[in-house]
C-alpha cells in the first residue's frame, strides 16, 4: 500500500508526526495495511496497522498535552515494562503517539473455561497492577464521580424515582466510604472486557489512558461487575487477590465500591450517548431495560453494540438497575457500618 493513503486516513495535524513514527519504528512509511479501531472512553485514534505482514497497533491521543501525555505514556510504559500491558516499540509523548504489539485476542472464556481458572488469573492480573511502581498522577476519585453525576444531574437528560432513589443512596456512601485513604495503588481505572485481552496463553492489558494512583477497590470493583455474578464467585476472586486473607472490612468496602463504579459507567454512558441522540428524539425516562446478564448475551451475540446511541443508553440504565438492586438489600446498611467502625 502506498503512503498517498496516509493523508486520507490520518488527522492532518498528526500526519507529520505518525511518518516519523513510522520511520523511527519500521525505517519505512509504507504500511500494508491500516484498519481503523474503536478507542475507548479517551476518544484516541487507534489503528490497526501492518508491517510485512506483522501486526501493530498505532494509537493517537488527539488531546495529548506535556502532562496528558507524559502521564498516559509513563503509565503504559511502566506496565509494558511489568508484562502487564503490550510490548511499547515508539513513545513520543509531546505528539501523543504510541505503536504497540497487536494482541490477537481470544476470548476469555476460551482460554480460561471455567470460572475458578478465570477468576485466578485476572485476580493475579490485577494484582500485577497494583505492585507495579507507584504512578506519579493521583486521582481525586471522589471529586471525578461527584463531576461526572453534578453535569448528569444538571442536564436533565433523564431524570425518576429510580434514579433519585440511587443517588440518595450514593450520597450515604459518599458519606461514609473511605475516600481518603492513603493507600494508594498504580491503577488502571477502566478494567472492562475491551481492555482485558488475551492471546491464548495469558492476559494483557490494554487502553492506560485513565491509569493513575487510586483506590485499589476501583479496579477489583470494575472488573467484578463486567465478571463476577454470585457470591461465591466474588469471595473466590477476592481471596485469590488478596491472596487468601480476606476480611469484612475488605469485602464490605469491595461491595460498596462495586456499586459506585456502576454509577460512574451509567453516567459515562449517558454522557457517550446524550452526544449521539437522534435530533428531534427523547432519551426517555423508562428505566425497564434488560437486566446487565442478558445484555451480555446480546453483546456476544452481537444484537447489541455498545457504540451504539440505544446500546449506551441501555446499558447506562441497567447499570442503575443493578446498583439500586444491591443497595437495595440488608448487605449496604451492613457495610455502612462496617466502614464507621
Amino acid at each position: 500500500m502506498e503512503t498517498s493513503f496516509l493523508p486520507s486516513i490520518m488527522p492532518a495535524e498528526k500526519l507529520k508526526a505518525v511518518e516519523k513514527a513510522l520511520l523511527d519504528t519500521f525505517g519505512d512509511v509504507n504500511l500494508t495495511d491500516v484498519t481503523s479501531i474503536k478507542g475507548g472512553l479517551s476518544g484516541s485514534l487507534v489503528y490497526k496497522i501492518a508491517m510485512d505482514s506483522q501486526s501493530y497497533i498505532l494509537k493517537i491521543d488527539m488531546d495529548a498535552s506535556p502532562v496528558s501525555g507524559d502521564n498516559t505514556f509513563n503509565c503504559l510504559e511502566t506496565a509494558s515494562q511489568a508484562g502487564v500491558a503490550p510490548k511499547v516499540y515508539y513513545l513520543n509523548k509531546s505528539e501523543g503517539i504510541s505503536v504497540t504489539a497487536f494482541i490477537n485476542n481470544v476470548p476469555l472464556r476460551a482460554v480460561y473455561n471455567s470460572p475458578d481458572l478465570l477468576f485466578t488469573e485476572l485476580a493475579k492480573t490485577i494484582r500485577l497492577i497494583h505492585q507495579m511502581p507507584l504512578f506519579e498522577k493521583e486521582k481525586n476519585l471522589l471529586v471525578t464521580i461527584d463531576t461526572l453525576v453534578t453535569e448528569f444531574r444538571k442536564s436533565g437528560m433523564l431524570a425518576g424515582p429510580i434514579l433519585d432513589e440511587c443517588f440518595d443512596y450514593f450520597d450515604v456512601i459518599r458519606k461514609h466510604y473511605p475516600w481518603h485513604d492513603s493507600d494508594n495503588v498504580s491503577s488502571h481505572n477502566d478494567l472492562n472486557p475491551s481492555n482485558i485481552t488475551c492471546d491464548g496463553e495469558r492476559i494483557w492489558v490494554i487502553d492506560w489512558d485513565v491509569a493513575s494512583q487510586s483506590d485499589r477497590y476501583v479496579d477489583l470493583a470494575t472488573t467484578a461487575n463486567f465478571f463476577v455474578h454470585t457470591d461465591e464467585q466474588e469471595r473466590y476472586f477476592l481471596e485469590n487477590y488478596f491472596e487468601g486473607v480476606l476480611d469484612e472490612y475488605k469485602t464490605a468496602r469491595f461491595f460498596l465500591m462495586r456499586q459506585t463504579c456502576r454509577i460512574v459507567y451509567a453516567m459515562l454512558m449517558f454522557k457517550l450517548a446524550d452526544k449521539l441522540k437522534p435530533a428531534g428524539e427523547n432519551h426517555g425516562n423508562d428505566m425497564e431495560v434488560p437486566d446487565l446478564k442478558e445484555i451480555g448475551e446480546r453483546m456476544r451475540a452481537g444484537t447489541m453494540q455498545i457504540s451504539s446511541y440505544e446500546g449506551q443508553m441501555i446499558f447506562g440504565k441497567a447499570m442503575i438497575n443493578e446498583s439500586l438492586k444491591n443497595m437495595r438489600l440488608p448487605r449496604f446498611n451492613l457495610s455502612i457500618d462496617i466502614m464507621n467502625r
